[in-house]
């Protein structure tokens, strides 16, 4: 029925989607894990360090093991360590992993000489860090799997909080629903800034120029142009990195041979070695060894 002042009449509004169960999600969850997914851990990192206070923090890091430009295996460990049990872990393998990051975050601030102020407890650019880990996540499962259902990215959205809360994130700073984080990653796009050196930096990490040489120039050409094509093209143009129409078109043809590659191997496979490194972590913590 029209209403009385004259205006239109209201569009009726549709149900919201229903909620999926636990064990839907926890299905969800895993299904998005692959051992394909290592194919955009550059361009996630570059996402992240696109944030000039994040990329110092990275580059000037005072805790030597972790610096992925020293001892680029051991920080693969950690970082992938890290997204399993955010992702997987109990309540208590989640505080054990809080803990240990707490205590190599520490030592990540910057001195107050230093150009660019810096610290690992900034909760924003904790935000900015795992909003970046959970874009990248939906954004790969979408392509190696196919669109989500309204119900199903909801639910996904909600989990992907953990990436923040593993951290020391309070879950009210996370985004209340995936429309709300839409509009929170509009708006980070205005912070992406990068400059010479942490440019530098990051396009070494592309062209894998922190592994030994004879990887890097065997490898490093076509890293970089996987590590482009997922970077949004925000990111892209920040960085510098080449892109066209028929570099996006090889990019697609790779990344669907990649998907169908994906979806035919049985779970064990796909999910190496992201199952290897959760009960790796588990073993850690059962025998009193550091995880982080």
């Amino acid at each position: 029925m029209a209403i009385e002042d004259g205006s239109a009449p209201l569009a009726p509004t549709a149900p919201p989607a229903p909620a999926l169960s636990t064990k839907a999600t926890a299905s969800l969850v895993s299904g998005s894990i692959s051992v394909f997914g290592l194919s955009i851990a550059s361009a996630n990192v570059i996402m992240q360090l696109s944030r000039l206070p994040v990329a110092y923090g990275v580059m000037e890091s005072k805790v030597e093991s972790g610096r992925v430009d020293r001892h680029p295996v051991k920080r693969l460990r950690t970082t992938l360590s890290y997204i399993v049990v955010a992702l997987f872990g109990t309540a208590a393998e989640q505080e054990t992993m809080r803990r240990e990051v707490n205590r190599a975050h520490r030592h990540v601030r910057s001195a107050p000489t230093e150009p660019v102020p810096y610290n690992a407890f900034d909760r924003e650019l904790q935000l900015w860090v795992a909003a970046c880990l959970y874009w990248g996540l939906e954004d790969f499962r979408e392509r190696m799997v196919g669109p989500f259902t309204p119900a199903e990215r909801e639910a996904f959205y909600r989990h992907g909080a953990r990436f923040g809360t593993t951290l020391q994130l309070r879950p009210d700073m996370w985004p209340a629903d995936r429309a709300a984080f839409d509009d929170y990653w509009t708006a980070s796009m205005d912070k992406v800034r990068m400059d010479a050196t942490s440019r530098a930096y990051l396009r070494s990490l592309a062209r894998l120029g922190f592994l030994p040489k004879p990887i890097g120039l065997l490898f490093g050409p076509f890293h970089e142009f996987i590590t482009a094509g997922f970077l949004p093209p925000r990111f892209r143009e920040e960085i510098g990195l080449p892109w066209n129409a028929r570099r996006q078109a090889a990019f697609d043809r790779h990344v669907r041979l990649m998907a169908r590659v994906n979806n035919a191997l049985p779970a064990p496979l796909r999910q190496f070695p992201w199952n290897l490194y959760l009960r790796d972590v588990r073993r850690r913590i059962r025998t009193g060894r550091p995880i982080v």
